[in-house]
């Protein structure tokens, strides 16, 4: 079992509304089990919504209550982040899943980069430092495992 970013296997749940279908993904996964799961929905965050930012260091500093997610207006959303990435990985754990596929650059999936501000920067985002801790093998969906 495999779980995924929902985005990825064309969900319509980004921040924007859309979603980021990768055919090298679906190809991947093609006559496999897997999970499609939005962190972010599972909070209980809308589509669409605001884009939302870790505001210093990366996932694991918001579990540990050392930073805070906070949407483009202003508004902290850590708690809908945690939330998300909870239900998302008691999901994860009840699949039996071992390995994850996310979206690189999210707050919530990201891999090996998040935005912090206007700028990228080497990170992991709120689900993926859940997963890391429980041993799942976390990638991104060009194939590159979590090197943060």
């Amino acid at each position: 079992m495999i779980v995924v970013s929902a985005c990825l296997v064309g969900v319509n749940c980004r921040y924007d509304g859309g979603n980021q279908s990768n055919a090298r993904v679906r190809k991947l996964l093609k006559g496999k089990n897997f999970i499609p799961l939005c962190p972010e929905q599972l909070g209980g965050l809308p589509t669409p919504r605001s884009t939302s930012q870790i505001t210093r260091g990366s996932g694991s500093e918001i579990i540990s209550r050392r930073s805070r997610v906070i949407s483009f207006e202003g508004k902290d959303v850590t708690r809908q982040f945690l939330k998300g990435a909870r239900e998302a990985l008691k999901i994860t754990k009840l699949s039996g899943a071992t390995r994850a596929i996310l979206k690189d650059r999210s707050p919530a999936c990201g891999v090996n980069h998040i935005y912090q501000g206007k700028k990228l920067v080497k990170g992991i985002g709120v689900f993926t430092a859940f997963l890391l801790r429980e041993g799942i093998e976390v990638r991104d969906e060009s194939g590159i495992g979590c090197q943060v």
